[in-house]
């Protein structure tokens, strides 16, 4: 028996959602280009490529390294890299081990690309309504162009509807997306500037995404998927493949305290969520308070209390935090053998 607190995965559930979301994307005639940041494991990265992603895309120069480390030659750094110093020199590195291709959104970032020398192409990254990184979509050609000028190769436009996470909104920010992406790609056209790719998509938002306009999906949470998704509407709590095994320790009330706290569930917890987690298999009950060591957990009043000792699972709110703060992902086949898969890009935030 393993000491608790640990990260689990359920590989029955994680390969149902590898499937699905494969199987999603062949029916919609678009690529998947899975975001890596949520699991940064080579093993969920390697099956998902089983499964017939294209490439990986990546938040960090550093996580591109890891993947390209592990045999993956396709990748996509999603993020206005900001190519100096060491940074360039890794970029121009990697780049000579696998297909590069980096997100920009400002002449500045397209010029220091050029100078650093690394042979890689740029994707245009275009603000569809989360009003973080990004470019306006009329100016995608202008920064397009610059981009052409300076001798990058310019591979089309790309996007991230954040805004999806928030309840109700799913739909409206893959039309929002749609929008901003086809105008967009209208604009570099008609300035006489292919724009083959038409890259976003998130899983609160790819549900919804359309042929037509998009060419490619990068979904990151949807192979573990967590307590926001389930709250969103966007997974069941019976498809949550990741949790986290925790102790009863102590017990007051209606309320239990587990031995998973913030180093373990991490801290996020968005306006909409109703606590600091879930707990998949007592979905009535409500974590309602954490710090770092202890999880404190609220029943309804009536209801049967887990006992001390009792084991718990609980479903973070932010996955891909929680993956980044564990060293490895305990894997539990349907047999119940388990696995030891190491979290490789862990902290790779460079």
């Amino acid at each position: 028996m393993r000491d608790t607190p640990y990260l689990v995965v359920d590989v029955e559930l994680l390969e149902q959602n590898l499937a699905d979301m494969a199987a999603h994307a062949r029916r919609l005639g678009i690529a998947l280009r899975p975001h890596a940041k949520t699991h940064k494991s080579p093993e969920i990265a390697r099956r998902q490529l089983a499964h017939g992603a294209m490439g990986l895309t990546v938040a960090t120069v550093g996580e591109a390294e890891i993947f390209a480390a592990h045999g993956v030659d396709d990748l996509f750094i999603a993020y206005p890299v900001w190519a100096v110093g060491p940074r360039a020199s890794r970029l121009r590195a990697l780049a000579e081990r696998a297909r590069v291709r980096v997100g920009v959104d400002s002449v500045e970032g397209v010029r220091l690309l050029a100078a650093s020398g690394a042979a890689v192409t740029v994707a245009i990254e275009i603000d569809s309504g989360h009003a973080r990184s990004g470019v306006a979509p009329a100016e995608a050609a202008g920064l397009a162009r610059a981009a052409l000028d300076a001798g990058l190769g310019v591979d089309g436009v790309f996007t991230f509807p954040g805004h999806s996470y928030a309840p109700d909104r799913r739909a409206a920010a893959a039309a929002d997306e749609e929008r901003a992406l086809r105008t967009a790609r209208d604009g570099m056209l008609a300035q006489g500037i292919p724009c083959p790719l038409v890259s976003g998509g998130s899983t609160p938002s790819v549900e919804h995404a359309t042929p037509g306009v998009l060419t490619e999906l990068r979904p990151g949470v949807y192979p573990l998927l967590d307590a926001q998704q389930w709250e969103l509407g966007s997974a069941e709590p019976g498809r949550i493949a990741l949790t986290a095994r925790a102790t009863v320790v102590s017990a007051r009330g209606h309320r239990v305290i587990v031995d998973a706290g913030n180093k373990v569930l991490g801290a996020d917890r968005l306006v909409f969520a109703t606590g600091f987690g879930r707990l998949p298999a007592h979905p009535e009950a409500r974590i309602v308070a954490l710090s770092e060591h202890h999880a404190t957990i609220e029943f309804p009043a009536g209801t049967d209390l887990p006992g001390l000792g009792d084991r718990l699972s609980l479903a973070p709110n932010h996955v891909c935090s929680a993956v980044n703060l564990a060293d490895l992902l305990v894997a539990v086949h349907s047999d119940g053998r388990e696995e030891e898969w190491p979290v490789a890009a862990r902290g790779t935030n460079t």
